[in-house]
């Protein structure tokens, strides 16, 4: 159980230190720049990281929970099966709603694809190397 939290308030933490950095660089401010239009003039950060170490807790049980029907044989390879799938329900499919419902360029939706990949295999890996079912 400690191992668990421990291991959901990390990811947590490495979640909003990621989405920080994905969405903050240089290149990602220019490529978002068709949501200025929409964007918040500012953030609440006690509610960002409390949605980030709610997902910490969330996606790490929901690893704990799928573990034996994840592919692989070791640790490692059911995280990143894991990143994968979260990636591909979390990212891929909002990416496709993006494309159908708004003008965003092509660019954009290339970069949030590949940043949030890294993001979701991280989280994955760090699953995979530390959380066991049971």
């Amino acid at each position: 159980m400690w191992r668990y939290i421990i291991v959901s308030i990390g990811s947590g933490i490495l979640f909003g230190i990621m989405d920080g950095t994905i969405n903050v660089n240089p290149l990602a401010q220019r490529l978002n720049q068709a949501y200025a239009p929409i964007l918040k003039k500012s953030i609440n950060p006690i509610a960002g990281i409390g949605i980030d170490l709610a997902y910490g807790f969330i996606m790490a049980a929901v690893f704990v929970l799928l573990y034996q029907s994840l592919p692989g044989q070791t640790g490692i390879v059911k995280g990143l099966s894991f990143g994968v799938t979260i990636w591909f329900f979390r990212v891929v499919m909002s990416a496709a709603s993006t494309w159908v419902m708004f003008t965003v360029p092509a660019n954009t939706i290339l970069y949030n694809l590949v940043a949030d990949l890294g993001e979701m295999l991280a989280l994955g890996i760090l699953y995979g190397l530390t959380l066991r079912p049971g």
